[in-house]
């Protein structure tokens, strides 16, 4: 993916079970394990988001009581 291609491409943010968030190209099928949890739009605005709302970085895992 060149600089051109990630400029116009659109993102949509997803999470996985362990409430780790990334961002996904629409239009490939998001992987196992991964779900739609945000807005699409442009990269900058997915990562915005994501920075705004994944507060706390460390797995569900270790952040759940055993």
């Amino acid at each position: 993916m060149t600089a051109d291609d990630e400029a116009t491409t659109l993102y949509r943010v997803v999470l996985n079970h362990e409430e780790q968030y990334s961002i996904w190209p629409v239009g490939l099928e998001i992987p196992a394990g991964w779900r739609e949890a945000g807005p699409s739009g442009p990269k900058a605005e997915c990562l915005s988001y994501i920075k705004e709302v994944w507060t706390d970085m460390r797995p569900l895992s270790l952040r759940t009581p055993s």
